[in-house]
């Protein structure tokens, strides 16, 4: 068959190699249906699978969030570095051959693989723990799904049909090749009713508390994000605020508290664990220095940037020189968790949605506002908002998302223009025909 070696077809394979030697350990994703799915404990581990393929260094382990930054530059970050991929999305230069566009797919819907082989044997899994598991399972294929069709797929268009390209939605487990695996690509709007749909559902399944791993507020606070990206203002703002009410997280008071940490901390809904034996934190490799763990500096961060903020913002003292140029704070030390989700951000979906909803967004946006040590403001206006999301959340992947769902422009480029979607990776589409090329690649 064609290029069987390259073929991911949407998901890493589980290999159907029989094993009857205990002592013989295989890799989560590289054991055979019956040892992997034939107990609760063996569910469970390749649950803790999806987790690890999450927090791979192409989705959640950093680089998904760095190219965000990069694709969405526009003079306010520079790439320095010397790696070509990262240095072609700076410059929206990419071709199918991108390896960090290969890899985010890889890695996104190896999760997916994995979560879909959890639901598929969810009723192995002890009747205690069965919701609870398979709440996560459809968490982590939710966030993959959204995540992937927001690279590489057109922008959502509120009120539009969305009958352009998205990605594969895959919903069962990829065990082998057959005729079903060259799937074809769903559209936006069918991939955005997807996670919809499966994030609802995980809303009603997650317990509240569930140690560092999704609980039902990280679904709430995604959806919140989902709904926010259609410009369905009224429920994104709903489920921001079953997030900022539930009383379980708090804003950190000192800014500069909530990075550089080795456990999440309460303002965090979901982050990445990292420490020195486990996780990657690419965010720490690439806008870091060598003296704190970084390579050489590859991402300055340029005045374009620094003038956005008053000269009193506390958020503007987290920023360092080193290595010649600006660093951001938020990353500077190795082996450091990544704040996926925190409720800052809610609190800013919370405003931006009651202003565009015409009521008062004010406790909203102070909340925020505040904490970086600036003065209150009354009657603030969606571009106050809107430019306290910027500098809250810099350089935490949501970039070049926030000008495609604001329709802005970049580098001179509208936010629907071909060279800011992400090609699908040539080793795709050359293993399977059914996979269309997005325009521009």
């Amino acid at each position: 068959m064609k290029n069987l070696k390259y073929i991911l077809f949407s998901g890493l394979l589980l290999s159907s190699v029989a094993c009857d030697k205990k002592l013989d350990i295989e890799p989560l994703q590289s054991v055979s249906e019956n040892l992997a799915l034939d107990t609760d404990a063996n569910v469970k581990l390749v649950l803790q699978g999806a987790y690890d393929n999450i927090s791979r260094d192409g989705v959640f382990g950093g680089n998904m969030f760095r190219d965000a930054e990069l694709a969405g530059a526009d003079g306010e970050v520079r790439w320095v570095g010397t790696f070509g991929d990262p240095r072609d999305i700076f410059n929206h230069t990419m071709d199918a051959g991108n390896f960090d566009a290969d890899n985010t797919w890889g890695d996104a819907y190896a999760t997916i693989n994995s979560a879909n082989n959890v639901l598929s044997a969810i009723s192995v899994v002890n009747a205690d723990d069965q919701d609870r598991v398979k709440g996560e399972a459809l968490f982590l294929r939710a966030v993959c799904h959204y995540e992937l069709v927001r690279i590489f797929g057109k922008p959502f268009e509120a009120g539009g049909a969305n009958s352009q390209l998205g990605v594969p939605v895959i919903l069962t487990p990829t065990r082998g090749v057959t005729d079903a695996s060259y799937v074809s690509r769903n559209t936006v709007a069918e991939v955005y009713a997807a996670v919809r749909e499966d994030l609802h559902e995980a809303l009603n399944l997650l317990p509240e508390d569930n140690d560092v791993f999704a609980n039902k507020y990280a679904a709430a606070a995604l959806l919140a994000r989902v709904h926010l990206t259609k410009g369905e203002n009224a429920e994104a703002l709903e489920h921001a605020e079953i997030v900022i009410n539930s009383g379980v997280y708090s804003l950190v008071s000192d800014y500069e508290d909530l990075w550089n940490q080795d456990d999440n901390t309460e303002e965090t809904i979901f982050g990445m664990q990292v420490s020195n034996q486990d996780g990657a934190n690419e965010l720490v490799t690439f806008f870091s220095i060598p003296e704190f763990g970084g390579r050489d500096g590859d991402i300055e961060i340029e005045q374009k940037h620094l003038d956005l903020y008053d000269p009193s913002d506390a958020r503007l003292a987290l920023f360092y020189d080193g290595n010649g140029a600006t660093r951001t704070g938020k990353w500077r030390d190795q082996y450091k968790n990544i704040p996926v989700i925190r409720l800052a951000e809610m609190y800013l979906i919370a405003a931006e949605c009651q202003a565009r909803l015409s009521q008062n967004a004010d406790d909203y946006y102070n909340a925020v506002h505040t904490r970086a040590g600036l003065a209150a403001k009354t009657n603030v206006t969606l571009n106050d908002i809107l430019l306290e999301r910027r500098l809250e959340l810099a350089f935490e992947g949501h970039r070049i998302h926030d000008v495609k769902r604001l329709k802005g422009s970049v580098d001179g480029l509208n936010y629907d223009d071909d060279k800011l979607v992400f090609p699908i990776p040539s080793r795709e589409t050359e293993a399977n025909p059914n996979l269309q090329q997005n325009d521009g690649y």
